[in-house]
């Protein structure tokens, strides 16, 4: 079953923060399943990394496409140790009076419900895991706390992406219900903030490159067994709610 190997899954792989993720997880020894809607980019990028990388086809709002991966990696490894939601998506121009339900309801769809839907999925497989780590990509933008504190690096912000930021705030919060939950089990489940990164989704104007926005999800997919849980991370920095 090759249970000696440690498997990993994320989500939304094919580019950006996603990629970086799977290279930095598979430079690590671990074999990493590449999860992407469209199969053709998924093994396109996975080609071009190093390592045991293996691509997937991965919509986390399609029930169907989340239940085969399922299966394929159970069937393949007969468990999970790393599952890395990582897709997302959103958009920064509306103002809030001016962001739509259909555009809410976009939003959540992939950012909050196709997050838990396919946590719950494979989450038998993760308490198969010796050691099973499940890693939300959040944002700083969920932080009720910065959005409401002046001088923070979002307030200015804040009226803008409402959509956006009350999808990951549910996902921090979440992760808070899932994490203390799962701790007797030993599964650690935190909630990572990638930085402004150079993506698609944050622009050429934003700050750190796509190597240093993956470095929050690779280091809470890899903990310690003393390491933290139901925490809400940049880096190894922790942020408040």
């Amino acid at each position: 079953m090759g249970n000696t190997t440690t498997v990993a899954l994320v989500t939304g792989a094919n580019k950006g923060i996603g990629l970086e993720t799977a290279r930095q997880l598979a430079a690590q020894g671990i074999t990493v399943f590449l999860g992407s809607r469209d199969l053709a980019k998924g093994e396109a990028a996975a080609k071009t990394l190093t390592g045991d990388v293996r691509a997937i086809q991965l919509d986390v709002t399609e029930g169907a496409s989340i239940a085969a991966a399922v299966a394929t990696v159970e069937k393949e490894f007969g468990k999970l140790d790393i599952l890395v939601n990582n897709a997302g998506l959103g958009t920064f121009d509306r103002p809030t009076t001016t962001e739509d339900l259909a555009h809410w309801r976009w939003t959540f769809e992939t950012n909050l419900f196709g997050l838990v839907e396919t946590t719950q999925a494979f989450l038998p497989l993760v308490k198969k895991s010796e050691a099973g780590r499940i890693v939300q990509l959040t944002s700083i933008l969920g932080s009720l706390t910065l959005a409401t504190t002046p001088g923070s690096p979002i307030y200015g912000a804040s009226g803008f992406a409402a959509a956006y930021g009350a999808s990951k705030a549910a996902v921090n919060m979440y992760t808070v219900h899932l994490a203390r939950e799962l701790e007797p089990l030993g599964i650690k489940v935190n909630a990572a903030h990638p930085g402004w990164v150079k993506t698609e989704l944050g622009g050429e104007g934003a700050m750190l490159e796509v190597s240093e926005g993956a470095e929050t999800s690779v280091y809470l997919a890899t903990l310690p067994a003393d390491g933290p849980t139901g925490g809400y991370f940049h880096k190894q920095d922790r942020l408040p709610w």
